[in-house]
């Protein structure tokens, strides 16, 4: 089976530069500072985030800024093959370490010393773009908590299939292509986090990089929307309570 159709669509349906449905809302959790859930095609991802607060273990705090954690979860019933991944599992440090290291440069830090962020992420499905996804929940958990944050970090995938990029892939064309995973700062061109773990030829990449960041800058556009809808019913809300 082709992954790319000679009139140019995808096994899904989609063009090389169109997006899979992308859905996300905010305030879902209240037991949290922010929360946020998205939908990206099948892979579904919820955030919770907590703080600024005392860390939880004293010896850690910086008497500079706050230090951001990350704990990603990936249960089993959220693959297909029903694998269960551990916390200890190699690819989850990393990306974890990749999200803290993100996010440790984007919040401004500075102004809450000797506390602790801690972000919480459940992955209750997957199909392909999970850590883009876990990127951007982040970032809408971190709104949601009212935490300064410089820009938002939107991430999106891309990869290259017959010398052709392709936009967002799932899981199906990850396995299938060398592909990158990309972030940057709101819809600029300035990347926060760059991933890819194939190799692939230079001019290759050159297209794909591109390809990427104009999703990103998509991305934007659609969690910004979250953002004032979020904001606009709050606000609402307060305007009731006041009549």
């Amino acid at each position: 089976m082709e992954t790319l159709s000679p009139e140019g669509l995808r096994l899904d349906g989609r063009r090389w530069n169109e997006l899979r449905r992308f859905t996300s809302r905010m305030s879902l959790l209240p037991d949290a500072d922010g929360s946020s859930y998205i939908e990206h095609g099948n892979t579904k991802i919820l955030c919770a985030v907590r703080g600024p607060r005392e860390p939880l273990q004293r010896g850690t705090a910086h008497p500079e800024k706050a230090i951001i954690t990350v704990d990603l979860s990936v249960p089993a019933f959220s693959t297909t093959d029903r694998k269960k991944r551990s916390r200890t599992d190699k690819r989850l440090q990393e990306w974890s370490t990749l999200i803290e290291d993100v996010f440790s440069d984007a919040v401004l830090v500075g102004l809450t010393p000797r506390s602790e962020i801690s972000v919480s992420l459940q992955v209750l499905s997957q199909d392909g773009g999970m850590l883009a996804d876990c990127v951007n929940a982040v970032t809408l958990a971190i709104v949601d908590a009212g935490i300064p944050i410089r820009n938002y970090i939107c991430a999106c995938t891309a990869g290259s299939y017959d010398n052709e990029p392709l936009l967002d892939l799932n899981n199906m064309e990850e396995n299938d292509m060398a592909y990158c995973t990309v972030a940057t700062q709101g819809a600029t061109e300035d990347v926060a986090l760059l991933q890819m773990e194939t190799r692939l030829h230079l001019d290759k990449f050159e297209s794909m990089l591109s390809v990427a960041i104009a999703g990103c800058g998509q991305i934007k556009e659609m969690m910004d929307e979250t953002v004032r809808k979020t904001s606009k019913a709050y606000l609402d809300k307060l305007e009731e309570q006041k009549q």
